[in-house]
């Protein structure tokens, strides 16, 4: 039986970033993953250049219980601190907008650099290696730590003082996406907030969907909101439409709140005042027609959309500005303005970058990320923990995984 002093299960980002701070800090880690590809995530992230963290960083920007859990890992290891490891390994990056960080050329670029410390800290890596079962004994013959776990896997049975699960969530699963984690935690009857689909397309019903079909593809900004008037939240990115909802970045921020059966709230036009245009175009005596006018304000494939839909102002919607009524013109540009729908669902883990819930912080210390179960140990995504979009959730695995390294290192050295 071959001993090790931690045993880090899945080898995605806060794995190997775990993996490779313990071992530099004189542990002896093996890094355990059933896939032979490590940090899939990674690979895919961001089109291939991986938006591995943000600038601007707080718990303000993680949902989840208890969003200020993170706070402490998070303040621990920063952005600047991975941003500096980066710089180390010679990796050209650049800021796109609202702090967001990518790599100039590829995220494999990152793999490479995760591996190499991991290297450099003598990790033992068994790829591919499904797990069988874990067993906990407080007996330990560990030195300073009160617990051992043994682990049958089929490359044999492994021991260790403890056990750290970075298995991720359930999202994405043709990547290797496994339920191991939030099993392993019930095992040890540790608590598990329901699980759902986070930064995600929404989807509608397919006939009320019908009209907006066609403009698949389109893209543009707009303010989406949703919740209650008091617990609203709201994002002003990117809208895509879809051939089946509503995608880009302002869908996948407000996913993480939404809940099923409740509207989403869109101002199309948030930087134009459309009603105050129009009738300004009237006063003039504009005679182009309402959709052409429009047309100057948002996408034209959007105007002539929009001005098709009203069947209770369809008749003055397609006729010239200067001869509509107000209360039409006041309808148009509210509507836009205000636009309410409810989806019917999301596309699902498949097209979800993170999962939402998981292993309760309340069975977590936010200082070591140990559970109340000795020696065992949650980082990462597989935590009740959810960044927005934009690099968070990256930052959030490094961070777990810094404070819990950190903490292995001052409890079994």
């Amino acid at each position: 039986m071959q001993e090790f002093d931690v045993a880090i299960v899945g080898a995605g980002a806060a794995g190997l970033f775990c993996a490779s701070v313990a071992g530099q800090l004189g542990l002896r880690v093996v890094l355990i993953d059933h896939s032979a590809r490590v940090a899939e995530k990674i690979r895919i992230s961001g089109g291939g250049r991986s938006n591995f963290t943000n600038t601007q960083v707080s718990a303000a920007n993680y949902l989840g219980q208890n969003p200020r859990f993170a706070k402490s890992a998070l303040a621990r290891y920063t952005p600047r601190d991975f941003v500096e490891l980066v710089r180390k390994h010679g990796i050209g990056f650049h800021e796109k907008h609202k702090g967001q960080l990518f790599c100039d050329q590829s995220a494999q670029q990152l793999i490479d650099m995760l591996l190499a410390e991991c290297t450099a800290g003598g990790v033992t890596h068994w790829q591919p290696c499904a797990l069988h079962s874990v067993r906990f004994s407080a007996s330990s013959p560990f030195g300073k730590s009160a617990s051992c776990y043994e682990i049958d896997s089929e490359r044999g049975t492994l021991r260790c003082a403890a056990l750290v699960v970075a298995t991720g969530g359930l999202s994405i699963p043709k990547i290797g996406a496994s339920n191991w984690g939030y099993r392993i935690a019930r095992q040890f009857d540790l608590p598990v907030v329901p699980t759902r689909p986070a930064l995600v397309p929404l989807t509608f019903d397919a006939a009320a969907w019908a009209p907006f079909a066609e403009l698949s593809g389109l893209s543009l900004p707009v303010e989406i909101a949703t919740g209650g008037k008091k617990d609203t939240m709201r994002f002003q990115e990117d809208l895509l439409f879809t051939h089946r909802g509503l995608s880009g970045p302002a869908v996948l921020q407000i996913s993480s709140y939404w809940q099923s059966g409740t509207p989403i709230r869109l101002n199309l036009a948030p930087s134009n005042v459309v009603a105050e245009q129009l009738l300004q175009a009237k006063a003039e005596g504009n005679r182009r027609k309402i959709a052409n006018v429009l047309a100057a304000l948002v996408p034209s494939r959007l105007a002539d959309t929009w001005v098709a839909r009203g069947p209770q102002y369809g008749h003055e919607w397609n006729r010239p500005v200067n001869e509509a009524s107000d209360k039409s013109l006041q309808a148009l540009g509210e509507q836009l303005a205000r636009w309410e729908l409810t989806p019917t669902g999301t596309e699902g883990y498949a097209k979800a970058e993170v999962t939402a819930g998981g292993v309760d912080t309340a069975a977590l210390s936010s200082q070591s990320m140990e559970s109340r179960q000795s020696g065992l140990y949650f980082i990462g995504e597989v935590v009740d923990i959810t960044g927005w979009l934009g690099g968070y959730n990256f930052q959030w695995a490094w961070s777990s995984a810094f404070a819990c390294a950190q903490a292995l290192a001052a409890s079994l050295r």
